[in-house]
């Protein structure tokens, strides 16, 4: 499956020890540019994405995998991503720039 959105949240990164040995887990929140916008929380497990690079407000394609598990009668699903491509570098400081430039105008003045 694929999904495109905004970089919202990154969450810190988790590890720990397992019956299969050691693993880690970064987790990061994309919200999606629909008319009505969804956010998914996804999980990029071990090495497969270098999510050091990521950044609130970059626009990203991630290409995950979904999957569901069972635990004591309950069940959990996660959203494995897989790969990651990074469509805009930072979003939201292009738009402060802007807005910070058009601030200091001397027409804006409420008198």
């Amino acid at each position: 499956m694929e999904i495109t959105g905004n970089i919202i949240h990154i969450l810190p990164a988790q590890s720990g020890q397992g019956k299969n040995g050691a693993w880690k887990k970064q987790e990061f929140v994309l919200e999606t540019s629909d008319t009505y916008p969804k956010k998914a929380c996804l999980a990029a497990w071990g090495d497969k994405i270098d999510v050091g690079r990521l950044s609130v407000g970059q626009t990203v394609k991630v290409n995950f995998d979904v999957e569901s598990r069972e635990y004591n009668g309950k069940w959990y699903t996660d959203l494995k991503a897989f790969s990651l491509q990074v469509i805009n570098e930072n979003k939201n400081a292009e738009v402060k720039e802007q807005q910070i430039n058009t601030a200091g105008s001397e027409d804006d003045l409420p008198f």
